[in-house]
């Protein structure tokens, strides 16, 4: 589902290190900038088992023309992630701010200055979306409403389980992926047999909609 690429420098980070940053670059995307909004754990579950890491330590890495990236001065940081082109622009400042967080974590732990992630262009990130067909698994493309539905279609019924009397006023459980919705600060609502359904973005929306047969006009 998602792809996050790390280019270090060569010898930066050992075995151990490298572990600990791809799992918490994992962590750390995948959680909620507001945790009482969170996808249901399953969903997250399921989207955390699609997504991979890769670290590259290239051979030669030059910046602004100057002599090579000496592996002795403070690392220089570069991530891609790469995601379904629709997700881009919602998850891009997120991703930007959990990816880097994460490098400060394994800078701290290096005993390395982490504040200067901070303060110098010495982590990018980069976030890449991939063209609605041209992402792929088991021999066929899969669209991002294809993503959706394979992260959640085996979890609707725990889902549907989520209690909601303890919700505050105003507020319901997407029942697509189990987000909690504020009905009073969004107009992705659907009514179905007299039930009112909030959604966390159109892409849940259309995809109930599809399931219960029902038109969308807006």
């Amino acid at each position: 589902m998602m792809l996050i690429e790390l280019l270090t420098p060569p010898g930066v980070l050992d075995a151990a290190q490298r572990d600990r940053l791809a799992h918490r670059m994992i962590e750390l995307l995948m959680a909620s900038d507001r945790p009482d909004d969170s996808h249901a754990p399953e969903v997250i579950d399921s989207a955390q088992a699609l997504t991979q890491v890769l670290i590259h330590e290239p051979a030669t890495w030059v910046v602004g023309g100057k002599e090579p990236v000496n592996p002795a001065d403070p690392p220089r940081y570069l991530v891609r992630v790469t995601a379904p082109a629709a997700w881009r622009k919602d998850m891009s400042a997120h991703a930007i701010d959990r990816l880097t967080q994460a490098l400060v974590e394994a800078e701290t732990d290096a005993g390395r200055d982490a504040g200067r992630l901070r303060h110098d262009p010495h982590a990018w990130i980069h976030v890449i979306g991939v063209s609605e067909g041209s992402l792929g698994t088991l021999g066929h493309p899969m669209g991002s409403l294809d993503l959706i539905q394979q992260l959640t279609a085996p979890h609707r019924d725990a889902i549907a389980r989520m209690p909601a009397e303890d919700l505050p006023p105003g507020r319901v459980i997407d029942p697509v992926c189990g987000m909690t919705v504020d009905l009073d600060s969004t107009h992705l609502t659907l009514e179905y047999e007299g039930t009112l359904y909030g959604f966390c973005n159109g892409q849940c929306r259309r995809i109930f909609a599809d399931e219960h047969g029902m038109p969308l006009t807006a």
